[in-house]
């Protein structure tokens, strides 16, 4: 089994790296960017330290793995934050050098198509962050969403339990960030629903692993980060969430059921369901349309889970995915997940 470890947190005044392992999309939008690094600066006091490739759109996977590197290596530097994912960081896995990064544990935030160093520092004993990027959340408009940035900061900053509560209101619904009037005032909101919760009559206990969906089914495809032996999931809880592409959901059915075809998902003992974003430029709906695609998704969910995982214990709607607010999970770290009490606490 790997033995998996929190890195040292930064402290304010420290510098953290901000790096784009996907995607250099900060060069096409830099509103946002600019945002985001004000943001680090002045309401969380690190002075961030951009690289080579974080600005750059097509820059090479060699390129991008030089960026990694450099920042685990440097000594200065206390945290590594992604600009934003992309769709190709699968490529410069194969580049790491997981001695050189075993050997300097650092905390590192992402999500999206950030889940593949997020599973390879998992691998290589280094629990990593799931959530927040410098584009989206810190660069989030008129201000960051006050759940968000709590949780940022005590993920930075602190160590020890930290318990998530349901968003009161959530939004999944982009603007134009090439736009200036974007940035001008807060994106809206509606009610969220609070939590839904199967075979809540235990706690649960473990370490995580997951993420982005889509991203999961192409490390299997891969064959990448993946543990050989299922037993290194035994007890743990599986993190899940779909990205802004608005999988269908007979693809989410498909790649769950090959994950329990692969012998994974019967080792996790709980599964935390982040709630779906419903709504991207390329697919408008409405908030009926939004509420339909979100049910049909989770039956599709159940419909996996009651054959290769029927007693998990099931959190519906959490708020780690890529809607607004978004918390931030420990993946490698801690969660547990109290069905009789409704709760679910993270270890930072």
């Amino acid at each position: 089994m790997t033995m998996i470890a929190y890195p040292p947190k930064p402290s304010p005044g420290d510098r953290v790296a901000v790096i784009s392992p996907s995607s250099g999309l900060p060069g096409l939008f830099p509103l946002p960017h600019e945002l985001g690094l004000r943001r680090l600066r002045e309401e969380f006091g690190l002075e961030p330290v951009e690289y080579p490739a974080t600005r750059t759109m097509d820059s090479t996977p060699a390129a991008r793995a030089a960026d990694v590197h450099a920042a685990f290596a440097d000594p200065s530097i206390k945290a590594v934050i992604a600009s934003i994912g992309g769709d190709d960081q699968i490529t410069v896995l194969p580049l790491l050098d997981r001695e050189l990064i075993r050997a300097n544990p650092k905390p590192f935030f992402g999500l999206s198509d950030n889940t593949n160093l997020l599973a390879y520092l998992r691998n290589t004993g280094i629990v990593g962050y799931h959530g927040v990027s410098v584009m989206v959340e810190l660069g989030r408009p008129g201000a960051m969403h006050p759940q968000t940035a709590d949780s940022l900061r005590a993920a930075l900053f602190t160590s020890g339990p930290y318990e998530l509560r349901p968003a009161e209101r959530f939004n999944d619904v982009d603007r134009d960030w090439a736009d200036p009037a974007t940035f001008d005032r807060e994106p809206p909101s509606r009610p969220g629903s609070g939590w839904s919760w199967v075979n809540a009559d235990r706690v649960v206990e473990g370490r995580t692993w997951g993420g982005c969906l889509e991203i999961l089914g192409w490390l299997l495809m891969a064959d990448r980060e993946i543990a050989r032996d299922p037993a290194e999931y035994d007890g743990g809880v599986l993190l899940l969430e779909t990205s802004e592409e608005l999988p269908s959901a007979e693809e989410v059915f498909r790649t769950l059921r090959n994950m329990g075809e692969r012998g994974l998902l019967g080792h996790f003992s709980a599964l935390l369901m982040a709630r779906p974003k419903t709504w991207s430029f390329a697919c408008p709906n409405s908030p009926e349309e939004g509420a339909r695609y979100a049910a049909e998704q989770r039956e599709a969910v159940l419909r996996a889970m009651r054959v290769y995982a029927p007693e998990a214990t099931i959190v519906f709607d959490v708020d780690f995915g890529h809607t607004d607010p978004q918390v931030v999970i420990p993946y490698g770290g801690t969660v547990r997940v109290d069905g009789p009490a409704r709760r679910v606490t993270v270890t930072y």
